[in-house]
């Protein structure tokens, strides 16, 4: 459903909320083609100059929602997942996350897209990747480890290990963190600070900052081509199996 997905456009911010609390904003194609619309509305208007992500609710987002990809596994260039991957990549205005609870999966590694990432105190994040039979998206087998370096990035995604707010802070995953009441508050006048800058300045600034994005690209290609395949495998029916019977998957 689209209402799963929020839009507004305030004092030059577009603010992109993740509307699926019951669910913990778990994503479904559908709401990804819906934020897909919206940021790629807003690349081409002037009257936006940053965007603002947030969760309704107690999270951020709970990830993919893993029974909407088994039946309709995105295995094609153009999906809404693949668009939504690519709008992140070539943003060019400023991106801000509000991270408000849980961040699994695309949770996590959307943030290493967005330039100011703030997170309530009770904000988690987690990666369980192999553990649900997949491999990393977003580019982020390749920026996790040049952010947080390999050993922290291998205990992330191949363990699947939780990190709280305060390591999140510590390791780079996050710019600052706040009281829950206190997180949207402070994200909105960061986003609105942004939106009132010398909009090309802003812009070139970003371009600077991020450098050459033709890697990041390669990377997530060949990560969803893996991400594809592990899709429609065994392993994959069986993880998704296990979790819905709440019990530990066998790959033996």
């Amino acid at each position: 459903m689209t209402d799963h997905i929020i839009t507004e456009i305030k004092d030059r911010v577009l603010k992109i909320t993740f509307n699926r609390a019951d669910k913990k904003n778990a994503l479904t194609h559908a709401m990804y083609a819906k934020v897909v619309e919206a940021m790629k509305a807003a690349e081409e208007d002037d009257g936006v100059r940053a965007l603002l992500f947030t969760g309704a609710g107690e999270a951020f987002t709970a990830g993919n929602d893993l029974i909407d990809f088994r039946d309709n596994p995105p295995l094609a260039a153009d999906s809404p997942v693949a668009q939504f991957l690519n709008c992140l990549l070539t943003a060019k205005k400023p991106i801000v996350m509000a991270v408000n609870g849980v961040g699994v999966g695309v949770g996590l590694t959307m943030l290493l897209h967005a330039d100011i990432i703030y997170a309530s105190e009770n904000a988690v994040l987690t990666a369980p990747f192999v553990d649900l039979a997949l491999v990393p998206e977003a580019g982020s087998s390749l920026l996790l480890p040049a952010r947080v370096g390999h050993a922290r990035a291998a205990e992330i995604v191949m363990l699947g290990r939780k990190v709280g707010a305060a390591e999140a802070l510590e390791m780079g995953l996050v710019s600052r963190v706040f009281k829950a009441d206190d997180l949207l508050p402070a994200a909105e006048k960061a986003a609105l600070a942004l939106a009132k800058k010398a909009p090309q300045s802003v812009r070139r600034t970003k371009e600077l900052m991020r450098g050459d994005i033709a890697a990041v690209g390669d990377r997530m290609a060949l990560e969803g081509k893996y991400f594809g395949e592990q899709l429609v495998s065994p392993e994959l029916a069986e993880a998704v199996m296990a979790f819905m019977q709440k019990r530990e998957p066998n790959f033996g």
